[in-house]
């Protein structure tokens, strides 16, 4: 019998705010702090750290397709659908697996104990508890309406979503984790353990607000899960597919962009510039600037296209990131503009991201014929984790060959401190530019398209 489902509407947005609102209590947070905790803390060497986090993606190749496929073979439960079951579900794990990252306690254990107990931690919070819950979440969006309008709004309240999590983290983390010692900022790990477990428990929180408040309308027809193609067939047609393997290439460069200039942060407010507090100010001059963003997206995106303004918006980031580079501004409150700049431009990407993949997954379903929202997330989200690996592995590797002292009480070298400033300011700076050219000459999917496919497809559903 059919059933009378509420339409979409504000609820929903704010839901889908609340989920990447606990994805990032636990994701900011690993990027902001955990190889900063473990060069510092754990007296582990940043190229360790890197590694470890590098080897980790090889793991998620087989855990995010599988967990793509199951989303997608799972059955509709009613009332609740086949994605949201999976947040009420791994909510718990995801934030306990967090939480163990953090332990200072274990920091007199020897050195390989040390090493060891990071890279078991770390593939059970990312590879699978993360993955178990961030696949069915991202998923969702396609499922909770399938117009292009509907989708742009929950691409921005995700991003939204995003944003506060990493303000809060960002602003209460180096105000409570660093305390000045001879005159030097210096990170105190009991703090960072402390601080985990209370971010912990706001991401289970967020999560079953979001599980509360949204509703999946998108539901395939049931004979889709005998038609699904096999693994080896869905890699065979994602290679085919244009919009897919694009996409999916600029996430990778966006996210080495993104996460070195985040992991940079880390060591450029309390080394270079000695001053760590001015880094929670920055987060909150970034929330602003990110508030702009989402103001701007979604008017911007309906007359010009999502992929055309993101053009854009990754050239003045860019941009912004080379004079930062070139005057090296000696105030730390002038950098901190310039980087407000360079994050305006990123944000406008950042509100259209979530919504160019549900472009890709209605792209995908008109080549295909199947409707395959997890499998296809799945990928796109394995490519994402390969940018964060290569942002963690990146930085860690080039801090080392820069010649970072970890934990120095004296303070770094000059010649580091000036390395610091150019990994921190050049690659973001190159990623942006490369992302650029990736949007304009590669991906497909215009405007104009979008609108098409997504009438086809109400069309043939209707049918």
């Amino acid at each position: 019998m059919s059933q009378i489902i509420r339409p979409f509407g504000m609820r929903d947005k704010l839901g889908y705010l609340f989920g990447d609102f606990g994805n990032d209590f636990t994701f900011i947070l690993s990027t902001m702090i955990l190889m900063k905790f473990y060069t510092d803390v754990m007296g582990v060497s940043a190229g360790v750290v890197g590694t470890i986090m590098m080897l980790a993606r090889f793991v998620d190749a087989f855990t995010d397709v599988t967990m793509g496929r199951i989303c997608d073979r799972s059955r509709v439960i009613p009332g609740a659908g086949k994605f949201r079951p999976w947040i009420r579900r791994m909510c718990i794990p995801v934030a306990a697996a967090s939480f163990l990252m953090y332990q200072s306690a274990l920091a007199g254990l020897p050195y390989a104990a040390k090493v060891a107990y990071l890279f078991v931690t770390y593939i059970f919070w990312s590879s699978v508890c993360y993955t178990a819950v961030n696949i069915p979440y991202g998923s969702m969006a396609s499922a909770i309406s399938g117009d292009p309008g509907d989708r742009q709004s929950l691409s921005t309240y995700r991003s939204m979503g995003a944003t506060l999590a990493g303000t809060l983290i960002g602003v209460l983390l180096p105000a409570l984790a660093y305390e000045k010692v001879d005159g030097a900022e210096r990170l105190i790990g009991s703090r960072v353990t402390l601080a985990a477990g209370v971010f912990s428990l706001l991401a289970i929180a967020a999560y079953l607000a979001c599980y509360a408040l949204t509703t999946e309308r998108v539901v395939p027809p049931q004979q889709e899960a005998k038609r699904q193609q096999s693994v080896l067939a869905m890699f065979k047609s994602a290679l085919r597919n244009r919009a897919l393997i694009s996409i999916i290439a600029a996430s990778i460069v966006m996210l080495l962009a993104q996460l070195t200039m985040q992991n940079m942060g880390g060591y450029i407010f309390p080394d270079y510039y000695n001053n760590a507090s001015a880094q929670s100010v920055s987060t909150l001059v970034m929330m602003g600037g990110m508030l702009l963003a989402a103001a701007l997206a979604k008017p911007l995106a309906a007359k010009f296209g999502k992929a055309e303004i993101s053009v854009v918006s990754n050239l003045s980031a860019a941009l912004v990131s080379v004079i930062t580079f070139l005057i090296r501004p000696q105030s730390v409150w002038t950098f901190v503009a310039l980087q407000a700049l360079g994050w305006l431009g990123l944000g406008v990407f950042s509100m259209v991201s979530w919504a160019l993949i549900t472009d890709v997954i209605d792209q995908a379903e008109l080549i295909n014929g199947v409707r395959e929202d997890g499998s296809i997330y799945a990928m796109y989200s394995f490519a994402r984790k390969l940018g964060q690996a290569a942002a963690a592995g990146l930085s860690g590797w080039l801090l080392t060959a820069i010649g970072y002292v970890n934990g120095s009480p004296s303070g770094q070298p000059p010649q580091v401190l000036e390395g610091m400033f150019t990994i921190a300011t050049l690659v973001p700076a190159l990623g942006f530019a490369l992302l650029a050219a990736i949007l304009w000459l590669w991906y497909p999917l215009r405007r104009r398209q979008v609108e098409e496919n997504a009438a086809l497809l109400s069309a043939r559903r209707k049918a």
